[in-house]
């Protein structure tokens, strides 16, 4: 008979304590290995973080290769003899700079093409429907930042349904030939009469007996200089390289919602962009669906926004989610979309927008939205921005260095992975529960905006046509 066999302690030998410690060293490379994976998909494009170690190729070449051949033509510059452009409108020989032209001319062809209104492409693409987008390109002289947008647009999903319109403040023969090679959907250019360059010594340009900027009040009114009653709320006066993007902007919505035979009736979506942007290529895509859901996720959401400024951004967790929150100047005025509603409930504040001592377009809207409207203007904005801000310089900001071909670059590279990594084309948006939106606080105007000139001239641009 066997003996009862007594349990004995076996010595430690360390393997339960290595198995452990193996435990977690596998537990910490699995949780890195996901960090990673999320990592890859959170993109920063803000060119101001890039140091010396910075290695990527930011060369032209490598932008081109990112680019479809096709739409190579769109990114280099011609030099040709003199022509005739689309429309019978007369080019000449250029050096890469506005040709030769007097002013009367120049005011001549505006004239010519806003009394024309013609569409190109429309032959190929057919009119234009009541549930097509338009998209209103706000141009100055910036061709290389447009040169990429229109590539950008070249390459959007269902590109070829809209209407482009581009709004000009500056007459320039390379510009329009680039506009008027687009050979992709409907184009329409129409032009801001009353610019510096065709007003260069008189208002609304710079008029010699204008008061200088930073003169005293009391020493204007001594030298009785024009608008010497009426500085700014900081004391400053009017600078009209400033004041026109305030008055081109209401001028062109007005143009567009209002008296362009083509449009005046549509009441579809207005999509507005501005030179030196860039659009993904399911912008339009997203848009629809934002469009559809509006009902259901913000019934009072009057505007639409597919931008944002942040400069880091997660499509893996955001390619698909919304957030709703009240309209914003600084945060939602990049590629916002609205309608005929919306617009008119805007113009009945013409007032408030014309007269409020801001030379900003989009702080004035926030001031009419805060002043006025009876209904406060609400966005429902994409989360994963499908409209990208790649200018690095203009009128409001100057750099040391104003080389475009890096943001450019950057945000190409984010399209690039996304697109691999299938975040386009959701199948479907959702709502994301916002943080605790702050309320708004009624800001004080950023002033430049104190001219009794420019209060009339905003408000006359409205009652035209109407």
């Amino acid at each position: 008979m066997r003996g009862r066999r007594i349990p004995i302690a076996l010595p430690n030998t360390g393997a339960l304590s290595r198995r452990r410690h193996t435990l977690y060293i596998r537990s910490a490379i699995i949780i890195f290995i996901l960090f990673a994976f999320l990592q890859f998909h959170v993109i920063n494009y803000d060119s101001s973080d890039s140091g010396p170690a910075d290695t990527t190729n930011y060369s032209t070449a490598a932008i081109l290769h990112m680019v479809p051949p096709v739409f190579h033509k769109y990114l280099t510059s011609k030099t040709r003899n003199a022509t005739h452009g689309q429309n019978g409108t007369h080019v000449g020989t250029n050096e890469g700079s506005q040709r030769s032209a007097n002013i009367s001319e120049i005011l001549r062809m505006i004239h010519r093409y806003n009394e024309m209104q013609s569409v190109l492409n429309e032959d190929i693409f057919g009119p234009l429907q009541n549930d097509s987008v338009i998209i209103v390109v706000q141009v100055h002289k910036r061709i290389t930042y447009l040169r990429h947008l229109i590539v950008s647009l070249a390459q959007a999903k269902d590109i070829s349904r809209t209407l482009l319109v581009f709004s000009h403040d500056h007459f320039d023969d390379d510009i329009n030939d680039l506009v008027q090679s687009i050979d992709f959907c409907k184009v329409m250019q129409i032009f801001y009469p009353f610019s510096i360059q065709t007003h260069p010594n008189e208002f609304p340009g710079a008029d010699p007996g204008d008061c200088p900027r930073d003169i005293k009040k009391e020493q204007a009114l001594l030298r009785k200089c024009n608008n010497a009653l009426h500085p700014d709320l900081y004391g400053h006066y009017r600078e009209a390289k400033f004041t026109q993007t305030k008055h081109h902007w209401w001028w062109k919505a007005n143009r567009v919602f209002d008296q362009l035979e083509v449009t005046k009736y549509h009441t579809g979506l207005v999509v507005f962009l501005e030179e030196d942007h860039y659009v993904a290529e399911d912008f339009l895509y997203i848009l629809e669906l934002m469009q559809q859901k509006s009902n259901e996720l913000c019934q009072k959401c009057n505007i639409l926004s597919l931008g944002t400024y942040l400069k880091t951004f997660n499509y893996y967790t955001y390619n698909k989610k919304v957030e709703v929150t009240p309209w914003v100047s600084s945060k939602h005025n990049m590629g916002m979309a609205f309608n005929r509603t919306t617009w008119h409930d805007i113009t009945r504040c013409a007032r408030h927008f014309c007269e409020y001592d801001d030379y900003n377009w989009d702080w004035s809207l926030q001031h009419v939205s805060q002043q006025c409207l009876r209904q406060k203007l609400h966005v429902m904005v994409v989360k994963g921005p499908r409209v990208f801000h790649i200018g690095e310089c203009g009128v409001h900001h100057k750099k040391s260095n104003c080389e475009s071909n890096q943001v450019i670059s950057k945000v190409q590279q984010v399209l690039r992975v996304a697109r691999r990594s299938h975040q386009l084309y959701p199948k479907s948006i959702s709502l994301m529960v916002a943080s605790v939106i702050k309320k708004t606080k009624l800001r004080k105007g950023n002033g430049g905006w104190g001219d009794q000139r420019d209060h009339q001239l905003c408000f006359n641009i409205t009652l035209i046509g109407r």
